[in-house]
């Protein structure tokens, strides 16, 4: 088989974080657009700063500017004193990054406290959407829609990449997004179902393109290996039910967030109480039942050291699908490498097998970005720092610098656009030269996650296996997207309130699933599933959440 490698540096417990951010956000969009009167100016602040700065422009700072970045230190690639990526910036751009360590186990506290004491320093950096929403109203962080006027790189990519239609749900409630989004060019689901390829196709099946498919399937790798339970989750059923759900047209697991649904042509409606629902819970139920799902994946969580012991099963041959991103892949690979062999097997990671409600996946979704300290629009260098930002993030020579290096020094291009590393350098995490000398990412601080926030196809898959440029070519040609979320945005009073309504009843929704799959529950109580969730204030959470649909269209409109 093709050796895969490791997925964009996207971890399972940083796309957790995600899903539980996005969920806490509740509806983020608002009203109107950005009313810049009260804005500072950054022209008259403009001491650094470049006369003439376009998209796709090298910036470089008129005068040495010293920024204050907040920086999450993952242990496994802790910052040394040799990262060349610091000084290179430095060197390209005139602006000495000044770092802030936080550790990767509890930045979010961290981060929490800098901002609420007044000591956090210019650039927060690793802000998923609705991390923002805690500090608007303290006004510690900067609405940066008052200024993307100075950021060329960012208006030129939103456009080009046709993601304006997405910013109107990073809006809060007073028209204004306080954080920049990374942008990607091509949105695919980083977790979709993995297969064991070579018995998928040696019972006559293949690769399963729908999940009537998948059932056929199953069963049958259910008769050749009556031991097995032949597929799995991992990730306590939030993963399965997550690109599963859109399938069934619903949302669910990962994917739930508000659990909202609809509200383009009408009222939005609760996910969980939906025919809809109701059928991906029955569908999977029949797997259990049928001993084609295995249930302890249901309730298993990763703790990092492979996937719940999914990798385990498979190097057994006892498991032959399951959840996972193309980073996973390569953790199967290793378990069953020193089992099989190398070349006795062939893992693929699939597009989301499609369902009921069609060949389609979630919405597209920005990447983690960030936000800037309040404080930066007082300095005098306030115009420069936009423009740097600017750069950084979405300027396509800083992407590929931050990916790779240094053109010439640690990799070269090829005639056909293709980077490759050059000798002596390596890029250990996604098997690129493997032990060759320099690690590009340990040794030099290049490739960390710094550079996966806003990426083009082409660099994507510039470090990515054959196997997962497939994998996008595969999701682009047989899904479609949904369209992104329908605003509800929730005025500060309201989103206090939502968030104390909707605890309980999602903590409700997420039992009852579990325990309708599983059968510790029999599908003969889901009516009083749906009662359980009004007396737990159902219909007055969804009358609060299409209140503020409701006025979003009229102030639009």
């Amino acid at each position: 088989m093709t050796r895969p490698t490791p997925g964009p540096l996207t971890s399972r417990r940083r796309f957790v974080g995600l899903s539980a951010a996005a969920f806490s956000t509740i509806a983020l969009a608002s009203c109107g657009s950005s009313s810049p009167e009260d804005a500072a100016d950054p022209s008259t602040l403009n001491v650094g700063a470049m006369d003439s700065f376009e998209a796709d422009q090298q910036f470089t700072a008129t005068e040495p500017i010293t920024l204050s970045i907040l920086w999450t230190d993952w242990p496994e690639n802790p910052v040394k004193d040799t990262w060349q990526v610091f000084e290179h910036i430095k060197e390209l751009t005139n602006v000495e990054l000044e770092l802030t360590h936080v550790p990767f186990s509890d930045n979010v506290e961290k981060r929490s406290l800098l901002l609420s004491a007044g000591d956090a320093p210019s650039v927060i950096p690793l802000i998923y959407r609705g991390d923002e929403t805690q500090f608007v109203s303290s006004g510690a962080i900067l609405p940066m829609s008052d200024y993307i006027e100075h950021m060329p790189n960012f208006r030129k990519y939103v456009e080009e990449w046709a993601l304006s239609e997405m910013l109107d749900n990073i809006r809060q409630a007073d028209g204004k997004y306080y954080m920049l989004p990374g942008l990607q060019e091509v949105w695919v689901p980083s977790f979709s179902l993995i297969i064991r390829k070579d018995v998928w196709e040696e019972i006559g099946i293949g690769v399963p393109t729908t999940w009537d498919e998948v059932h056929e399937g199953l069963a049958a790798i259910k008769e050749k290996y009556p031991d097995s339970l032949p597929l799995a989750d991992g990730f306590e059923g939030q993963s399965l039910i997550n690109y599963g759900g859109y399938a069934f047209n619903t949302r669910a697991g990962w994917g739930f967030g508000d659990g909202m649904m609809g509200g383009h042509d009408g009222p939005m409606t609760y996910a969980a109480t939906s025919d809809e629902y109701k059928a991906m819970i029955e569908y999977y139920r029949s797997l259990v039942e049928e001993g084609l799902l295995d249930p302890e994946s249901l309730t298993a969580a990763n703790d990092g050291s492979g996937a719940a012991g999914i990798d385990a099963k498979f190097a057994q041959e006892t498991c032959f699908a399951a959840s996972g991103s193309s980073g996973t892949v390569f953790e199967f690979a290793q378990a069953m490498d020193e089992t099989l062999g190398e070349g006795n097997y062939e893992l693929q990671l699939i597009p989301p097998p499609a369902g009921p409600g069609g060949n389609i996946m979630g919405p597209k979704n920005f990447w983690h970005g960030f936000m800037l300290n309040s404080e930066i629009a007082s300095s005098e260098n306030f115009l420069a720092i936009l423009q740097f930002m600017d750069w950084l993030y979405f300027n396509p020579d800083a992407r590929e610098m931050t990916r790779w290096g240094i053109e010439g020094e640690t990799y070269a291009t090829a005639e056909d656009g293709t980077i490759i590393l050059n000798e002596g350098y390596s890029l250990d995490s996604f098997e690129l030269n493997t032990g060759a000398g320099t690690d590009i990412l340990k040794d030099l601080g290049f490739s960390t996650y710094l550079a996966e926030a806003t990426e083009s196809r082409s660099l994507k898959q510039s470090y990515n296996s054959e196997d997962f440029t497939a994998y996008i070519d595969g999701v682009l040609e047989s899904l479609e997207s949904m369209p992104p979320w329908a605003p509800a945005p929730l005025e500060e009073g309201e989103l206090e309130q939502a968030s104390l309504m909707a605890t309980p009843i999602k903590d409700a929704v997420d039992t009852a699933t579990l325990q309708f799959i599983m059968g510790e529950r029999d599908m003969s109580e889901w009516e009083a599933f749906g009662q359980e969730l009004e007396a737990a204030g159902l219909p007055a959470y969804v009358d609060l959440i299409n209140t503020a649909r409701d006025r979003f269209v009229e102030k639009k409109g």
